[in-house]
């Protein structure tokens, strides 16, 4: 288990987190979500030692991880896949930091079967794709066997075979009953892999809760109805939790109310419905939406504009 209690950091007048607060339990994929600058790889850092909190602790099974008796054992963390040594091999890397723990030839041949690594893990780390360098980032993550896996935007440069490799790979970690942290900007890849999210902005909690939950906070439970009846189910349906919006003389979006609801309410009320589709909003708009003014470095939207004479 991971638990961030009050974690803030300081960087000279910069407040890169802000009295930050979340658990990561285990068996659970818990994605950490925010804006670029939001605080997340410095969060990531700190839980792990690599940087000091200006207040606050990170506590990694209770303890900080500094105390670790066997670090590589208790967090496999994956935060910069560049940080291997260009000049050495994929496989002299991994059996270096094995060497540190005690770690036999057995696991490290483990750790490069199941990352896909066979093939190019006895050239030169310089020579990796960068698809390639995240698999070694992350072989070196699993190579003690952590209880505890962090992954810090994992899927970045790997092909669609690739993501879902490690979509299938934190699900697997997970199952088995470790806590599982997880950074991405690809929200689709998010709602297919995590169970539950953090997220923040401008180094704040904004919600910490499951996917279904973010899109229902967002307005994603919502139901379209078609019935001649329309006119008579709006009226019925309607009140201060229930938005009801007519899209056509016999078709309704009903806000607030899920499919089974509206469905019991026309069979109590004896309702003719012609269809019932349940709509939700996808968890990128979700999230665009809860983090629209953390957003710390926004882009303008580019308009066309004629050549100059």
């Amino acid at each position: 288990m991971i638990q961030v209690e009050q974690l803030t950091k300081r960087f000279g007048q910069k407040l890169a987190v802000d009295h930050l607060s979340f658990t990561v339990e285990p068996g659970w994929v818990t994605g950490f979500l925010g804006p670029n600058g939001a605080g997340k790889s410095t969060t990531m850092r700190m839980i792990v030692g690599l940087d000091r909190p200006t207040a606050g602790q990170a506590l990694v099974d209770g303890r900080p991880f500094t105390q670790a008796g066997a670090p590589l054992s208790e967090v496999g963390a994956l935060l910069d896949a560049k940080s291997a040594n260009p000049s050495r091999s994929g496989r002299a890397h991994l059996a270096g930091l094995a060497a540190t723990h005690g770690i036999g030839r057995r696991r490290v041949d483990q750790v490069i079967a199941m990352t896909g690594l066979e093939a190019v893990i006895d050239k030169r780390v310089k020579t990796y794709s960068l698809g390639m360098g995240q698999r070694l980032g992350i072989a070196a993550a699993l190579l003690g066997d952590p209880a505890n896996v962090i992954l810090d935007e994992p899927v970045n440069g790997l092909d669609p075979e690739g993501v879902a490799w490690v979509r299938q790979l934190a699900k697997a970690l997970a199952a088995e009953g470790r806590a599982v942290l997880i950074s991405s900007h690809l929200m689709a890849e998010m709602a297919m892999t995590a169970d539950r999210l953090i997220v923040i902005g401008r180094g704040r909690l904004i919600a910490a809760c499951s996917v279904s939950d973010l899109l229902a906070a967002s307005g994603g439970l919502a139901t379209r109805l078609r019935s001649p009846q329309a006119g008579q189910i709006a009226a019925a349906l309607a009140s201060p939790d229930v938005v009801v919006t007519a899209e056509g003389p016999e078709s309704l979006l009903i806000r607030g109310l899920s499919v089974e609801a509206v469905g019991q309410a026309a069979a109590q009320r004896g309702w003719i419905v012609y269809g019932l589709t349940p709509v939700t909003v996808s968890l990128e708009e979700a999230y665009l939406k809860l983090t629209d003014t953390a957003v710390e470095y926004r882009s303008a939207v580019p308009t066309h504009q004629g050549a100059a004479k």
